[in-house]
């Protein structure tokens, strides 16, 4: 590509090519959701990536203002367009000039997600015999609680030879850290009602090998996952709705009740966004994570 007058558009597309080739598909959807708003923003037009300054990007802030879109959407689309510019910069597109040093690029503190341990324990009792459908996401809320709040996507394409010598290791799909978890006897017990012989997957929730496909059938998988998840809330009487998100939210608000170090917790959850909590729990071993989340389990009585 010509460093004479690239344009950002273009640049962005093979960001996002680069990103389906890496099997990142869930960025990548995410940046074509930007790069589609930052389009219509522009009109259909492309502009050199020296063009995106800080006065087209508070154009571009105040358009979507305009549009009615909250704090935090805004802001998911200008972290995109300031990684996407970032990386021009990286790449000697251009010569950094901060063009989003005046708009919002944070995230707002949003309703809390979590639920007690209560409410937990009585998810885990619920007699769902009759009813598979609603046992299993169930059971997959408990195991990603249990998981210390393993996010969907990562119980979604968890593989069987993931496990090896008592621990589940993998990779997460948001930032490809690798985790390891200690399997636990509610852990074990819960993989081993899906034990199926043909799949390589540890739930029913994949069949496709293909990533792309397999990309797919998550994300219609995470649609129903989240539907009977309400149905859920409404067996327990929840004032608030339970979301694949929830399990782990909650598993992080009972280490905080148990006094476990923020610390700890972030290890425990694979967290990575700050650089000097990522330094910090590089140097923590993993044992002192599990005991951190035997901890948490032992109140549920598992």
């Amino acid at each position: 590509m010509s460093r004479k007058r690239i344009g950002f558009m273009k640049f962005m597309n093979v960001q996002i090519e680069q990103l389906k080739s890496a099997n990142r598909f869930g960025t990548a959807k995410n940046y074509q959701k930007c790069l589609k708003s930052f389009s219509t923003f522009l009109k259909g037009r492309d502009v050199a990536v020296s063009a995106v300054n800080k006065e087209l990007i508070w154009q571009y802030n105040t358009y979507l203002i305009n549009k009615g879109l909250v704090k935090n959407s805004i802001s998911f689309y200008m972290r995109i367009l300031r990684t996407v510019y970032n990386q021009a910069v990286k790449q000697k597109f251009v010569t950094q000039s901060h063009p989003f040093a005046d708009v919002y690029t944070g995230i707002d503190q949003t309703r809390k997600r979590a639920v007690p341990e209560i409410v937990v324990k009585e998810l885990k009792n619920l007699n769902l015999d009759n009813n598979p459908e609603l046992s299993l996401a169930r059971d997959l809320f408990i195991f990603s609680y249990c998981c210390r709040g393993m996010s969907f996507v990562d119980v979604a394409f968890l593989k069987k030879n993931d496990i090896k010598d008592g621990v589940i290791c993998y990779k997460r799909k948001k930032t490809g850290q690798l985790m390891m978890v200690k399997i636990e006897p509610c852990i074990k017990a819960i993989m081993e009602r899906y034990n199926r012989n043909s799949s390589i997957y540890v739930f029913p929730i994949l069949k496709s090998v293909e990533y792309s496909k397999a990309f797919r059938e998550y994300q219609s998988a995470i649609n129903i996952y989240n539907r009977n998840l309400r149905r859920l809330s409404v067996t327990l009487r929840l004032e608030s709705t339970l979301t694949s998100y929830t399990a782990r939210h909650s598993w992080a608000t009972a280490a905080r009740k148990h006094n476990i170090p923020i610390s700890v917790i972030s290890a425990g959850m694979g967290h990575t966004s700050e650089q000097t909590t990522r330094i910090y729990l590089a140097m923590l071993e993993n044992i002192v994570i599990d005991n951190a989340n035997q901890t948490i389990l032992n109140g549920l009585g598992v």
